[in-house]
Order: C-alpha cells, then structure tokens, then sequence
C-alpha cells in the first residue's frame, strides 16, 4: 500500500461557497500559521484507505459554511486621469526620493522608517490581529488539556448515604485526568470566524503599508519646505544686509544735505522690514526641524541639511492608468479587507441559527490511596457527543445578522468612498504636479523681470533721473517675489511627492524593508494574501 503524507488538516477558504468536499485541502496554505499546523502522523499499512475515509469524512464536515462568499464589488474606473502629462519611466516602484539627489534626505528617511513610532505601531497591530487569527483557528482542533488534584475531606455521618459506625469520616481523594474536547463546525461558523479574522490582518497589514507611504511623503515634504525656508531666510538676511549698508549711504547723505530726511525714512523702512521677516522665518524654521525630528522618532532639535532647494532634482511623474490605483494604494486594500471580514461575519452570525455537535472524552485516574492512584483498579473515562440548537431566542440571533449585514453594507460604502477619494487625490497631484511647475517658472521669469527693474531704477536714481521711491517700489517688489519664487518652487516638489503618495506602489515595499516588521510575521504567520488581497 502507499503511504499517506499530510502536513496538516485545514479547510478550504476557496470563495466559491457551499459544502465543498472537493474544494478542501490536506496540506495547508502557505498562509496558515505554524501555530494553527497539527500534523498528522505518516502511516502505512492496511489501516490506510480506513484513514484516508476518515480523513475525507471530517474534510466534508468542516467544509460547510452558510453566509454569502465574499465577491469584490465592481467599481466605476475612469478610462484616464483629467490632465495630459509627460510619459515618464516607470519610478513608482522604485525609491523616488532618491532621484532628489541629496543624501541628507535619504538618510532621514532611512532613519525615519527604522525609528518612526507611528510605523512601530502599526507593527504591533498587525501582530496583535494575527495572535487573533491564531486563536480563531484553534477552534478547528480538538483542545486538549489536563487536570491534577488532591484533597484532604471528612464524609458526613448522618449524610446520604450515612456513614458506617465506627468508619473514619477522613479521607483523602487523588484525581488526575486528561480531557478533550472539540465541537465540529458543521455549518461553518469557525471557519467564516477564521476568513474575517485573515481578512482582518490583511487589512491591519495594509494600514501599516499606508503609514510607511505617509511617514515617507511627509519627510520628503516636510524637508523640502525646511530647505525652503533655509532659502527665504537667506534672502531676507541678505536684503536686511543690502538695506544696511543703503541705510548707511543715505544717512551721510542726509548730514551732507544731499538727500531729504523723508528718504532717509523710506530707506529705514526698507531696513526694518526685512529684519522682521527674519525672525518670523527663524521661528518657522525652528518648528520645521521640531516636526521632523518628530517623524523621526527622536527629541527636537537641529537637522542636518543637504543640497540647497535650488539644487534639487525634480522627479519624474510615474506614468499610471486609474486601475492600477485598486492594485497599489494600502487604502483601497486595507478597505476592500474590512469588506471581506464583515462579509465574513455575516455567515458567521447566520450559523447560530444551526445547531452545533462536540465531542467531549475524559481518561483520568481517582482513588482515595495514593498507593492505587494511576492504577487499573482506579482508572475512569467518559465519552459523550453532544448536540445543542436555539429553538426560542426572541430576536437575539436576528439581531446578531441584522448588525453584522448592515455592518457590511457600511463597510461597501467607505470602500466605494475610499475609492472615490483616491482618483480625486490623484487628479489633484497631477493636476497640481503640472500646475505648480508652470507657476514656479512663471515665478522665476518674474524674479528675474524685476532684478532687472531694480538694478535700471538704482541706476536712474544715482543719474538723478528719478526719485528714491521708484527704486524703493521695485526693491520691495523684488524682495516679495523673491521669496514667493521660493515657496512657488517648495510647491512644485511638494505636489511630485503627493503624485507619489496618490499613486502608491512598489516602492512602499522597497522602504519597508527598512521599517520594523511585525514580530509574528517574522516567525512565519501570514501578514499579506498570496498573490495580493484575498478579493483575488
């Protein structure tokens, strides 16, 4: 005869529904967890087709599931986005921030990812869903267990039946047993208990996906607005300087009767006004490296710098279509998840409606000697099947369905609203992507119009053709464009980081390899669906 191998018994979470003897499996999913694995012993001989039988027997008993199997709903997908935009090369799945070229910040991402609390977190959640996972599975084994006792007692002499004269009423009693117990789950309730417990760790998965891409976005962000205002306030300190040292020139003039004291107070005002954008961008700054140093996982304080906001290199815009989005956002997926899990529930609720069968067997020893104790003389057992139902239950399983069906119709509109808003934040990246880069060249044609506009006005003025006050507008209009330029150009990679952050993609795997992993998915437990979500 052959031999029968088989790693493990666990039914089929195939999504076709019904009692499905032909749809169970003997060796487990790479997605069941080696806590949730009891092998089967390999044996050979006659007993084989005996065992194979009961094997098939169980495999059909447990296949059974009521409630509706999970289908993922059909969304409405728009063909393209709402903006034409140039094909770039495939960089969504790679480190994007990378192509910035300044490895100031591919060190504070690194760091961020490996310290982050937020990510260690979602970490911890993902553990704490497959430790429940764990616990639902063990239901579709037998649980075994042990008892051990002993007592000192004394018997009633006038109790029933009474005791003998002249018996000593003091005894003492040794017991030990080992117990199992294990209730079939005939019509599924532990089983779709099981698939919305897997559901629900694959969606805690994809929340903690979702926060490496924010913890990642909102570095790269939040270090472009810091070199950003490293910039302005390097514009301010030097026009404050350049005003200084124009101060000092009218001021001798005034002594000398040149000029009158009514430009000696535009030129003061000149001054003051760009020592007071000084310390209100030193402020900002300083909350800046309080954010980041935040995102980091550490105490405030000072943050290294790298290439200045003008050197920076512009990456390329990933050349998606819509559909890819239901593919690549940890939203939409950990959403679809939660969707899968109330489905899961339904059926769970439905199942009380049925009855539920256990096997319960005890095997123990008793004896008032501890002499005889684990002796044939004091052996006991019990063997009992048992079978109980609701028949009257004035609404309270109804009401059970009732919650977990409008818990699932809820859990299809945030889907579809999730959904609804991923192509909206997309359309507005890329809108914004190709906007913002037109306003900031717009911006610094303008910067470099008015350079020209204060330079010839300083020159008409020193020729006398014209007076301080033309020279005093065209200063103040280059000092506002000046550091409007830079804000436009923190905008313009500000919306290519938030294109990124829109799309999701593969590159939210390439910076999780540098994030804290869940404990219980390194020792082997499922933290992903095989292939993707379990919706495929």
């Amino acid at each position: 005869m052959g031999r029968l191998r088989a790693a493990a018994f666990v039914p089929s979470f195939s999504r076709r529904g019904g009692c499905e003897a032909a749809g169970v499996v003997v060796r487990p999913p790479r997605t069941t967890p080696p806590a949730a694995r009891a092998p089967f012993l390999e044996k050979e001989g006659k007993n084989t087709p005996r065992r194979v039988a009961a094997l098939f027997t169980a495999c059909l008993l447990a296949g059974c599931a009521v409630g509706p199997d999970y289908v993922r709903p059909t969304t409405d997908v728009p063909a393209q986005w709402r903006i034409d935009y140039e094909k770039a090369a495939d960089v969504a799945n790679t480190k994007w921030w990378s192509a910035f070229g300044d490895p100031a910040l591919n060190q504070l991402i690194e760091e961020a990812l490996r310290e982050n609390r937020d990510v260690r977190i979602a970490a911890a959640r993902v553990d704490e869903f497959i430790g429940q996972l764990t616990t639902t599975r063990s239901q579709f084994y037998p649980q075994i267990g042990y008892s051990l006792d002993a007592s000192r007692n004394r018997a009633s002499r006038v109790g029933q039946p009474p005791l003998a004269p002249g018996a000593d009423p003091y005894y003492t009693l040794y017991q030990g047993a080992l117990s199992a117990q294990w209730q079939i789950d005939l019509f599924g309730r532990v089983r779709r208990q099981s698939e919305a417990a897997q559901a629900q760790v694959y969606a805690s998965e994809q929340g903690r996906r979702g926060v490496v891409l924010s913890l990642v976005t909102s570095v790269a962000t939040s270090y472009v607005v810091l070199r950003a205002l490293d910039r302005q306030l390097e514009i301010a300190r030097a026009t404050a300087d350049n005003y200084a040292g124009t101060k000092q020139i009218f001021d001798l003039r005034y002594k000398g009767g040149v000029v009158s004291q009514v430009e000696v107070a535009q030129v003061e005002s000149q001054y003051q006004q760009a020592l007071a954008a000084i310390p209100q961008l030193e402020q900002q700054i300083a909350a800046q490296e309080n954010l980041i140093s935040v995102l980091l996982g550490r105490n405030p304080g000072p943050i290294p710098r790298g290439k200045t906001i003008d050197a920076l290199a512009a990456p390329g815009i990933p050349g998606d279509l819509p559909s890819t989005l239901l593919e690549r956002r940890p939203d939409i997926l950990q959403a679809e998840q939660t969707l899968a899990a109330a489905n899961a529930n339904i059926g769970a609720a439905r199942s009380l409606y049925f009855p539920t069968i256990s096997l319960t067997g005890v095997l123990g020893s008793i004896s008032t000697a501890f002499g005889d104790f684990l002796t044939g003389p004091a052996t006991a057992w019990t063997a009992a099947a048992g079978l109980a139902g609701p028949v009257f239950t004035f609404g309270a399983i109804e009401g059970q369905v009732q919650t977990a069906e409008a818990f699932e119709r809820e859990a299809l509109a945030t889907y579809q609203q999730v959904i609804v808003n991923a192509f909206r934040e997309t359309n507005d990246a890329l809108v914004g992507a190709i906007k913002t880069r037109d306003a900031a060249e717009a911006q610094a044609r303008r910067v470099a119009a008015l350079r020209e506009y204060a330079r010839l006005s300083r020159l008409k003025f020193d020729n006398g053709y014209a007076g301080y006050l033309e020279v005093l507008y065209a200063e103040n209009e280059l000092f506002g464009a000046e550091l409007t330029a830079v804000r436009a150009q923190a905008d313009r990679y500000t919306q290519i980081v938030n294109v990124y952050k829109a799309f999701g993609g593969g590159w939210v795997e390439e910076a999780d390899k540098l994030a804290p992993r869940p404990q219980l998915v390194e020792a082997g437990a499922p933290a992903q669906p095989p292939g993707g979500p379990a919706s495929r």
